[in-house]
Parts: C-alpha cells; structure tokens; sequence
C-alpha cells in the first residue's frame, strides 16, 4: 500500500514538469482538458488526489501513456503486447501504445487481399511503409507500384492510395502512421 500512496504522491510534481517542460499554463492545460484551473492547481501541488477520470485526459493532452503519466513501477518486462485485430480482411498488429503521435503496426494482407476491387481513399496523415515479405501493389494518385521485401515508399494520405496484395502469397509490412502529418526521420551514419 506504500506504493501505491508514493506513486500518486508523485503525480503533482510530473504534473508540473510535463506542463511547464510544454510551456503550458494552468488555463492552457484546463482549456484543452476541460479540467477546471483550481483542481489542476490542487493536483499540482498534491492537495487533491488524482483519479482516473482526471489523468486520462492529462495523459491524452500531453500525449504520454498512462502508466507514464504516473510513473507506474516497471513490469520488468519491456515487450509490448497490444492485441492485433482484423480490419477488411487485413490483420493489424500494434507496435506502439503511445496515444497521439506516430503509430507503428505490422500489417499482413492474405494473398488475393482484398478480394474486390478497391477505391483509393484520402484522409488526414502521413504514411511510412516497409516490404518485410510478399509483395503488396501501391496505388498513390495515378501511379501504380509493386513493392518487394526491403522496399520503402513514404507518403502524404492527402493522396488518394490504396494497399492490395493480389498475388499468390500473403504479404507483411511494416507501417508507421503520423495522424497529424507527422513524418518519420530516418537518420543514418555517414561513411566517414
């Protein structure tokens, strides 16, 4: 139980620093939470303790998880075990649990995927994606590409496209998705 009391004693401060290392102010952070001014002040100063129904809108507006949010105690194990789901046929695995920001899924397309013709769609983002076996057809504004195992594209989803595997064999690959727009930064060493 001393735990527990330490780990929320320590919520105010972490509190604080998020919100000032953000050059947040109280009203900011009660504008885009909805929280009112004093109970964040309460929170802040560990005068009120904070519940759930307060930290899940803390933790969605300074885009941090939860169990960050609160500094939880390590598990002792760092793998991220989110559980996939099937979307049109398609299985997603999640990669990340950060809210907000780039998500990172494994994607696999069964051969023939999807089954039917498909229409291009647009929608807010920007997409990284990475071949990690079969082969998947690209369709990005009028140009159609086939994409093999280590084969990279990246694009703004403005752009009408879709992703289809119409070959005999299923497909794996790699997406990183910035909902905002956010783009991936690749860094590599140079040969000097």
């Amino acid at each position: 139980m001393d735990d527990v009391a330490a780990v929320l004693d320590g919520v105010g401060p972490r509190l604080r620093a998020l919100r000032t290392a953000r050059n947040l102010t109280l009203t900011d952070l009660a504008g885009s939470t909805g929280i009112s001014l004093s109970t964040l002040s309460r929170l802040e100063s560990g005068q009120r303790k904070p519940t759930l129904e307060l930290l899940l809108p803390l933790a969605q507006a300074f885009q941090v998880a939860l169990d960050e949010l609160v500094d939880a105690p390590p598990t002792g194990d760092p793998r991220v075990r989110m559980p996939s789901f099937v979307r049109g046929g398609a299985t997603f695995v999640p990669l990340t649990r950060r809210p907000g920001g780039v998500q990172a899924f494994k994607q696999i397309l069964p051969a023939g995927y999807p089954h039917r013709e498909v229409e291009p769609q647009t929608h807010e983002g920007y997409e990284w994606m990475y071949v990690l076996s079969g082969k998947v057809r690209l369709l990005l504004g009028d140009q159609e590409t086939v994409l093999v195992p280590g084969e990279v594209v990246e694009f703004d989803t403005h752009l009408p496209h879709a992703v289809t595997n119409p070959f005999a064999q299923p497909a794996e690959i790699l997406n990183l998705f910035g909902p905002q727009g956010e783009r991936a930064h690749v860094r590599t060493r140079s040969g000097s």
